[in-house]
């Protein structure tokens, strides 16, 4: 059975909220589904992710494929770097607290990029300019047709 992981819709019209889960190829979007790892809200500035990464780690180890938009949620919370470093310890390239200490690593810096990105963000929103419609500015003068130019009769 090929397995998936997945979003799967929610949410009114026009306000979308997705839950990702691990669902059958075969089963609609928003069908049947073997296991929920997580929600994904891309109304909040910046998006919300929840995800619980064993789960989903698991789900990959097992051969589950996710989908484009999945993938990069997944990477963005570091799950697929994770799977990598687990693939080196199978290799016996290092040891799995090692792993673990380079994934920990990977994501107080990964926070921090996040955070400061945030903060940006909210110093651009505090410092645009606020832009007022003027409805009382004067209409732009026009001058007054020569003798004999711009009248037809």
């Amino acid at each position: 059975m090929p397995v998936k992981i997945r979003l799967q819709r929610h949410g009114a019209k026009k306000r979308p909220f997705y839950f990702i889960v691990v669902a059958d190829a075969r089963a609609p979007r928003d069908g049947k589904f073997i296991q929920k790892i997580g929600t994904y809200n891309p109304l909040t500035v910046p998006a919300s992710i929840n995800i619980d990464t064993e789960k989903a780690l698991r789900w990959l180890q097992k051969g589950a494929q996710p989908t484009d938009t999945v993938r990069r949620i997944l990477s963005f919370k570091g799950v697929l770097y994770l799977k990598h470093l687990l693939r080196g310890v199978s290799l016996n390239l290092f040891d799995e607290p090692t792993a673990y200490q380079k994934f920990a690593q990977w994501q107080a810096e990964h926070e921090q990029k996040v955070s400061a990105r945030r903060d940006s963000h909210k110093k651009a929103r505090i410092a645009a300019p606020i832009v007022r419609k003027v409805e009382d500015a004067p209409a732009p003068a026009t001058e007054a047709p020569a003798e004999g130019e711009g009248t037809e009769a």
